[in-house]
C-alpha cells in the first residue's frame, strides 16, 4: 500500500514557497506533532482526572475545562521548542503570548490558535477539535508583538483544524487546495486520506443553534424557513445538523456539503465566534475547498482586525447555500451585517 505521511507530503509541497527555507514546513510539522499529544489525552479522558472545570474562567467569560488547559500547554510547548513562531495567540489567554528565545528571535511567523474547541463537548464523547492560523510577522526581529496579529484573514500563509473524533485528522491549507490526514495509530503518523478536498456547490444540510431563534436577525430566520420548505426542484427541505462543536460541524460540512451558521443574536449583537483564530481561519480554508465564508454580508477574510479576541458573525460552507442565505440577510436585516 502506497501510503504517504504527513511529513513527506510537506516535504514535497515545499517548492510552493520559494521564499520559505523551510520553516512553514517545520511548523506544521510541529503542529501534528502537538495534535497526536493532544489526541491521546482526549482518547483517555474518561479514565484519567483531566475531565471537568478548573474553577478558572477564561477571557471569553467561559468555564475552562482542564483538557482546554492541557491542549493548550502542549501547542504551547511544541512552538516554543519548534523555534518557528516569536509569538503566539490563543483563545485561553488574555494577551498574545511573545517568545523571547534566541531560537525564535529570528522567526518568521506568528500562530493564533483555539487549542480545544467544543471543549464541553468532551464528557459526553462528542468530537472536538484544534484550529489555528498562521501568518508572516510584521515586527523586524526579537519577540512578536500585538501588531503582528493585527492583519486580515486573506494574509494568512497557513491555516487549518485537527478534529479528535472516532478518528483524529488533520486539515490543512497554504494556499494550494485543502488537504486532509487521518492518524494511523499503529505507525503513530497522519497519512494522506483525503486529497485535494472540495465542497460541493450545493447542500442540503443547515448547522445552526435553532435555540436561539428568537434571538436571530430576520434574515436568518427568513433563511431557516426556506430551508425547511418543501421543493422538489431545490431538494427541500434541508437536514437540521447541529452537533454544536464547531470543527465537526464544518468538517462534516465541508466533506457533504452544507451551509454553518453563527450568526449575531439580541444577547450577542457582534457574534459569539473570535475573527482571529477561528473564523478566518475556517473562512481560508474553506474557500481553498471552493466555499464561501461571509458575516451574511461581507467577506470574513477582508474584516479589518482591531483586537485579539475580536467577534464576528459567520456564515460558512458551499457556495450556492452562503449565497442564499446572504440574499435573505440583505433583504430583511441589512443593518445586522
Amino acid at each position: 500500500m502506497n501510503v504517504k505521511t504527513l511529513g513527506q507530503f510537506i516535504i514535497e509541497k515545499q517548492a510552493d514557497f520559494p521564499y520559505a527555507k523551510g520553516e512553514l514546513s517545520r511548523l506544521l510539522r510541529d503542529i501534528g506533532i502537538a495534535a497526536k499529544i493532544v489526541n491521546r489525552e482526549v482518547n483517555k479522558a474518561g479514565l484519567v482526572d483531566i475531565l471537568g472545570e478548573t474553577g478558572e474562567t477564561n477571557i471569553q467569560g467561559e468555564r475552562v475545562k482542564k483538557l482546554d488547559i492541557y491542549a493548550n500547554e502542549q501547542f504551547i510547548a511544541a512552538f516554543k521548542a519548534g523555534g518557528e513562531v516569536c509569538a503566539i495567540a490563543s483563545e485561553e489567554n488574555d494577551d498574545i503570548i511573545p517568545i523571547d528565545s534566541e531560537i525564535s528571535k529570528s522567526a518568521k511567523y506568528v500562530i493564533a490558535m483555539d487549542p480545544l474547541d467544543g471543549s464541553s463537548n468532551i464528557d459526553v464523547n462528542v468530537s472536538v477539535g484544534t484550529i489555528f492560523s498562521v501568518y508572516r510577522r510584521l515586527s523586524l526581529s526579537g519577540p512578536g508583538t500585538l501588531e503582528d496579529f493585527m492583519q486580515r484573514g486573506t494574509e494568512q500563509v497557513a491555516a487549518g483544524y485537527v478534529i479528535y473524533g472516532s478518528s483524529c485528522m488533520l486539515v490543512y491549507t497554504t494556499g494550494k487546495g485543502v488537504n486532509g490526514f487521518t492518524l494511523d495509530p499503529s505507525i503513530g503518523e497522519f497519512c494522506l486520506s483525503h486529497p485535494n478536498m472540495q465542497t460541493p456547490k450545493e447542500g442540503k444540510m443547515y448547522s445552526i443553534n435553532e435555540g436561539n431563534y428568537l434571538h436571530f436577525p430576520d434574515g436568518v430566520k427568513k433563511y431557516l424557513k426556506y430551508c425547511q420548505e418543501e421543493d422538489k426542484a431545490t431538494n427541500r427541505p434541508y437536514s437540521s445538523r447541529y452537533i454544536g462543536s464547531g470543527v465537526a460541524d464544518i468538517h462534516r460540512n465541508l466533506i457533504k456539503g452544507g451551509i454553518y451558521i453563527y450568526p449575531t443574536t439580541t444577547k450577542s449583537p457582534n457574534g459569539k465566534l473570535r475573527l482571529l483564530y477561528e473564523c478566518n481561519p475556517l473562512a481560508y480554508l474553506i474557500e481553498q475547498a471552493g466555499g464561501k465564508a461571509t458575516t451574511g454580508g461581507k467577506r470574513i477574510m477582508e474584516i479589518p482586525l482591531t483586537e485579539l479576541h475580536q467577534r464576528t458573525p459567520l456564515f460558512l460552507g458551499s457556495s450556492s447555500m452562503v449565497d442564499k442565505a446572504m440574499e435573505f440577510m440583505a433583504k430583511y436585516s441589512l443593518e445586522k451585517v
